[in-house]
């Protein structure tokens, strides 16, 4: 992709330290100036650099590939949640290489589905994890370093028994605090490198909705096209890294109330309006798979599986614990949503009549 550093290129370091005094990093940087002008900027003849130009072309362009290889890729390369009923519906687990959301209110166990999936990354791979190290971006300051040990502890006993695995443990989960949407971008273009320095085998933001709603008022004038060029460009990165490093990116999102009419809607809806994931429809297509979490009665919630290259609608209600997630037998409520754009799928929030009386 464009966005990839010059020396991830080929390109020698010699060169590159030429190129960045005049402001040329990226392979885009590079492409976008003539041949003169790379031959004035690094120094070389003019057959140098065209050949430098079309050697970087060739480079970041992508390749083909065909289905049975995609097939191979998908079964190779699918990163267990240690939840084998979602397992099951996903066909592996998360699809490394794109991009999975997870969208519902708060309270429902977005961060703590992150988390857990941290935790099982820096697994040995004959313990379902991938032995890497995680980058997870915080832009709620959210994440909870204590909570990430409990769940540890509490979900592989046997591995986490010690204080030397634990520490080693919370060593690979590099957190950063992003808390403005120029922050979050500019880490995101600083990523791939940051990937390869620290070995990391998954990707986390939580969350992508947080600060571009703080920041981007939609109700003033070009502001949701400010948003929506922001959002292209953090979605764009994310893929690049995700297919370029063979890793899955998790995201997590928020809700807002949809007004209008929808047929089947839940409890959630009022005042003609129902509530749905944050961020818009053109967002809703940027990303590969998304989950949707909501409450259900008492202390259970509910996991939606509703969109998904390889996984047909799928329900699974389940529980927090100090292990994370817990999945449970479903009681009967499902509710099917089928052929519904899931930019607009319903999503049940907290109300008295599911809030547990205890």
């Amino acid at each position: 992709m464009a966005s990839r550093a010059l020396k991830r290129a080929g390109v020698s370091p010699e060169l590159c330290q030429q190129l960045q005094r005049s402001k040329i990093e990226s392979c885009k940087e590079l492409l976008s100036r003539s041949p003169f002008e790379v031959m004035h900027a690094a120094g070389l003849s003019y057959q140098d650099a065209l050949e430098m130009l079309v050697s970087v072309s060739r480079i970041i362009a992508p390749s083909p590939i065909t289905a049975l290889e995609l097939w191979k890729r998908h079964s190779e390369s699918c990163f267990s949640t240690s939840l084998p009923a979602l397992d099951k519906v996903l066909r592996g687990g998360l699809p490394c290489g794109n991009i999975t959301e997870v969208a519902g209110p708060s309270g429902c166990g977005k961060t703590q589905f992150c988390l857990m999936l941290s935790v099982l990354a820096t697994l040995p791979k004959e313990l379902g994890g991938l032995d890497r190290s995680v980058i997870y971006i915080d832009t709620e300051s959210a994440f909870s370093a204590e909570r990430l040990v409990e769940i540890a502890q509490n979900r592989f006993r046997d591995r986490f028994c010690s204080k030397e695995k634990v520490l080693e443990m919370a060593g690979r989960v590099h957190v950063y605090r992003d808390l403005t949407c120029q922050d979050v971008l500019n880490r995101l273009e600083r990523l791939e490198e940051i990937i390869i320095s620290t070995g990391a085998g998954l990707i986390i933001l939580d969350s992508v909705a947080s600060v571009v709603r703080k920041e981007f008022d939609t109700t003033l004038p070009g502001n949701l096209i400010h948003r929506s060029n922001m959002l292209g460009k953090e979605a764009t990165t994310l893929k690049y890294l995700a297919h370029q490093f063979n890793i899955p990116v998790v995201l997590t999102n928020q809700i807002t109330t949809h007004i209008g009419h929808q047929d089947s809607r839940p409890a959630a809806e009022k005042d003609g309006g129902f509530v749905t994931t944050a961020l818009g429809n053109t967002w809703s297509h940027s990303i590969n798979t998304r989950f949707i979490v909501q409450y259900m009665a008492g202390c259970q919630r509910q996991l939606l599986v509703a969109k998904s290259p390889v996984a047909p609608f799928a329900v699974l209600n389940y529980v927090i614990q100090k292990e994370g997630i817990h999945i449970v037998e479903n009681d009967g409520e499902d509710i099917l949503y089928e052929g519904m754009d899931p930019s607009l799928q319903p999503i049940r929030v907290r109300t008295e009549l599911n809030i547990d009386s205890n």
